[in-house]
């Protein structure tokens, strides 16, 4: 079954290009010209209390009608949403307003595309998600570019020192969850801790062993450092699960945390589910594989209108789930969808593959973080779908920055 599942994963962007009239269609990720978000000043801010209750699951958020509605933000608005608040390790805050250069504004304002909807649940009938056990697919990519966020949440890996993720997984609208305080991000692996024991054991026996032929005292420094130094190593690498094929976890702190002004109540007067993402500065760089990011394009140029996400959903304690499906409906800033998915996926980066530029290869990026169930009027009545917030050039530019704390790798995307 997983055999059938890797062969579907990295060739069904392929099978719509031979289907009749999307023979035609351009499944390419096109070069686009980004806005630049520059830094005008930061401020500190008091100390963060951290006692919000994290909640995975949002309500009263401005729905598809809403949506419709709403008007196009000015450039001052845009300024004041785009601002953001760094959390570093020790509880400071700061504050950095930003301006926003570049940008020519879209007046035809949060449009959504008119198709077809129904009322369902979380798991929209039959279950389709997949549970990864085999570790050839869960160490490789693009599966090891997702990670546990020690507030009950998933994320992605999107540079050597960078995660991205919901900003309701940090923070609520008003104040930071108590669990973001020490937050930990937590990237799988395989290795279950005696396995992880008896290879480094091996490993320094040969060495012992090839030392000892040629210098006795190389021997005792040997021993000298392993005693010394195995309590830390073990300590250091903590880490969860077990070696039957379901991942574990090495646990490494965040230095700092990014979130949009936008998230926060107050500026929007309630919760802007288009600004629930945020970013997070890992304190050491990790050597996996990570995932690029993308401008986020219409369904129209999606083959299938297909998107996938892998996360580590509640029911399914400790196992990395992973799910696919067709989007059902669009604003500028969300996609509205029932791919499969239960509280612990909150997070999850939403990727696709399209063909790079003049070439024949085929590139999976980032387009979106899967923010959870949503409740949302259409045509007057309450439905629920499962929502993901769009990577925009604006919201590109911003996370790019983050990343790189300067625009001049973010001029295009």
């Amino acid at each position: 079954m997983e055999h059938i599942l890797l062969l579907f994963i990295f060739f069904v962007p392929t099978l719509g290009l031979t289907n009749g009239t999307e023979t035609e269609q351009d499944f390419t990720w096109h070069s686009t010209k980004i806005p630049q978000i520059v830094s005008e000043r930061t401020l500190s801010l008091d100390n963060p209390k951290f006692e919000a209750k994290t909640k995975l699951e949002l309500n009263s958020v401005c729905g598809i009608e809403c949506q419709r509605k709403l008007p196009v933000p000015s450039l001052s608005d845009l300024k004041d949403l785009l601002s953001y608040e760094t959390v570093f390790e020790n509880g400071t805050r700061t504050l950095t307003e930003v301006n926003v250069l570049g940008l020519v504004l879209d007046p035809s304002g949060n449009t959504t595309t008119q198709r077809s909807s129904r009322k369902k649940r979380q798991i929209y009938g039959t279950d389709s998600r997949f549970s990864i056990y085999d570790k050839r697919f869960m160490t490789n990519f693009p599966f090891n570019t997702a990670v546990k966020v020690s507030t009950g949440c998933s994320g992605i890996l999107i540079s050597p020192k960078h995660v991205l993720t919901a900003a309701h997984c940090l923070h609520n609208g008003k104040d930071y969850v108590k669990g973001s305080k020490r937050l930990r991000v937590g990237l799988m692996r395989t290795k279950s801790r005696g396995e992880a024991r008896k290879r480094k054991a091996a490993k320094r026996s040969r060495r012992e062993v090839s030392a000892a032929q040629e210098e006795p005292e190389v021997v005792t420094e040997l021993r000298r450092r392993s005693k010394g130094g195995g309590r830390k190593q073990r300590r250091s690498g903590r880490k969860q699960g077990t070696s039957d094929g379901t991942p574990s976890f090495q646990w490494t702190r965040v230095k700092s945390t990014h979130i949009p002004k936008g998230w926060f109540k107050g500026v929007s007067g309630d919760i802007a589910l288009d600004y629930d993402y945020a970013v997070l500065e890992l304190k050491r760089p990790h050597k996996r594989k990570y995932m690029d990011l993308g401008i986020s394009p219409t369904i129209k140029m999606m083959p299938g209108s297909m998107i996938h996400f892998s996360g580590f959903d509640n029911d399914r304690s400790g196992q990395l789930v992973y799910r696919f499906c067709s989007i059902s409906d669009e604003s500028n800033d969300l996609f509205y969808q029932y791919c499969d998915a239960e509280p612990g996926a909150t997070g999850s980066g939403v990727y696709l593959r399209l063909k790079e530029p003049n070439k024949k290869k085929w590139k999976r990026k980032i387009i979106a973080v899967y923010s959870g169930h949503q409740w949302v009027d259409v045509n007057g009545e309450q439905q629920d779908y499962n929502v993901a917030v769009r990577i925009t050039p604006l919201k590109y530019a911003q996370i790019c920055f983050w990343i790189h704390g300067n625009d001049e790798n973010c001029t295009r995307g």
